[in-house]
């Protein structure tokens, strides 16, 4: 199990937010006492970068990928291997013991020169012959000619390594702008929950208040009594209404809560302002930019980088394998001055003679940098593609967010004389009932509106590849 505080320190990010010792104090005694937590959409993202359990799976996983680039790099250097192993035996004629030592070191070049030093050492001891000793030491070098020569093709599983390194970390800051984004919408949704509790709280109260300016006319003589069944009914359904919204309140601090890994309990309030302004973006600034940051598009690229590599090595599979091999091998055996030194220098040939196998890598090697590039080019439209529907998108909301401000404050207004006239005897109860309806309706979709386009907002951002950019998230990995 990983020590959570552990953790702490493996997923550490930067993240610029106004939190301040007193202010976290605060809170924590808030929290232990059952208040409402007061909670900043900044606080909410640090929160989630240090506890979000999908971005700590991430972390976690990238301590395995980062350990693979390692053993790409350490092809190179040399390689050491000992062996040693000790016999005791005994047959009907004598008892004896065998002894060995066998260390042994590899190097292999970025031009493929494989060179190999091995050194034996044995001992054999018997109790009616007695001591022998024998070592010997045996140095090769081959140097691929044709096959697997050079550094193009040697240093290829380092570049691959290297790529999905980069993959990797491109996989992992989409991951955390992912995250950064779902936190962005979970809290507005929070934030649009507690506002129509409140638009439902006030209609509830306009309600109410019509009520008692109801009761008050009938007892001075200027309405039925049966028209106050229309008040009535309007003040159950709009306590119908506020239950609904304390409902989705509730659900909607608890999807926050998980995604911030917090104990379900935890009584959270949103007290982030929503306010918007207007963002003008040239789409081909917008594109280019997408193109340098957006995750998803580099991976693409990065594929088609492997694609390539693994192309070159399918076709150096296809050639003979040609080798230079030299050496140099020393015996010698004791009691005795019996000492062989022997020297080899030559060529060594191996031409495969219908094996389907090797061309088989090479056809699906090219098939695959074909679909590759296919996929590269669908891939930039696509991001093209995206980049314009979000710019649009976004000015789409912004036009939909002045029109429901406007349609909102002619609402109100629209009730406010209907109300005075109604109060002059110059208006229904029914008129007022619906001009109410109107207006409820009208913050309704201010507040839709409100959120949607600071939504389409993070949606920018996330499709331009800038989230982390936004936020002044900085990962330490």
């Amino acid at each position: 199990m990983v020590d959570r505080r552990w953790c702490g320190w493996l997923l550490w990010v930067s993240v610029s937010v106004a939190a301040q010792d007193g202010s976290v104090s605060a809170r924590a005694h808030a929290w232990a006492q059952g208040d409402a937590v007061a909670l900043g959409l900044g606080d909410a993202i640090a929160l989630a970068l240090r506890d979000n359990r999908t971005i700590r799976s991430d972390y976690l996983e990238r301590i395995a990928q980062k350990f693979d680039l390692q053993v790409a790099r350490d092809r190179f250097a040399p390689q050491l291997a000992l062996k040693a192993r000790y016999l005791a035996n005994r047959n009907h004629q004598d008892r004896y013991r065998d002894a060995e030592l066998a260390p042994s070191a590899s190097l292999l070049t970025r031009y493929g020169t494989r060179l190999s030093l091995d050194w034996a050492y044995g001992q054999h001891r018997a109790d009616s012959v007695g001591p022998r000793y024998r070592d010997g030491a045996n140095l090769s070098i081959i140097q691929p000619l044709l096959r697997g020569a050079g550094p193009r093709i040697t240093e290829a599983p380092l570049r691959q390594a290297q790529l999905a390194e980069q993959s990797n970390r491109l996989a992992l800051k989409d991951s955390v702008a992912q995250t950064i984004t779902g936190v962005i919408s979970l809290y507005r949704q929070l934030l649009r929950a507690q506002e129509q509790v409140r638009i439902a709280s006030d209609a509830l109260g306009r309600s109410q208040r019509l009520l008692e300016v109801n009761r008050a006319m009938i007892d001075a003589g200027r309405m039925a009594a049966f028209d106050i069944v229309q008040t009535e009914a309007e003040v159950a359904s709009q306590e119908l209404a506020l239950e609904g919204s304390r409902n989705q309140l509730h659900a909607s601090r608890l999807a926050l809560l998980q995604i911030l890994a917090l104990d379900l309990g935890t009584p959270l309030r949103a007290t982030e302002a929503a306010q918007a302004q207007p963002v003008h973006i040239d789409p081909k600034q917008a594109q280019a930019r997408a193109e340098v940051l957006q995750p998803a598009y580099l991976m693409q690229l990065i594929a088609g980088q492997q694609a390539d590599i693994d192309l070159r090595l399918a076709r150096d599979e296809q050639r003979w394998d040609l080798a230079l091999v030299a050496g140099t091998h020393q015996s010698r055996e004791r009691p005795g001055e019996h000492k062989a030194w022997e020297h080899y220098v030559g060529l060594e040939l191996a031409i495969p003679v219908g094996d389907l196998r090797r061309r088989q890598v090479l056809v699906r090697a090219e098939v695959n940098q074909a679909r590759q590039q296919l996929q590269l080019e669908e891939s930039r439209q696509q991001l093209h593609r995206q980049v314009l529907d979000a710019l649009r998108s976004l000015q789409v909301r912004w036009r939909q967010l002045e029109i429901a401000k406007r349609a909102e404050a002619l609402s109100q207004r629209k009730l406010q004389i209907e109300q005075h006239k109604l109060e002059n005897g110059r208006s229904s109860n029914f008129q007022v009932l619906s001009f109410e309806s109107d207006l409820r309706n009208a913050q309704n979709a201010r507040l839709e509106a409100l959120i949607a386009y600071l939504d389409a907002q993070a949606d920018l951002d996330l499709t331009l590849g800038s989230t982390l950019d936004s936020w002044d998230v900085t990962l330490n990995d």
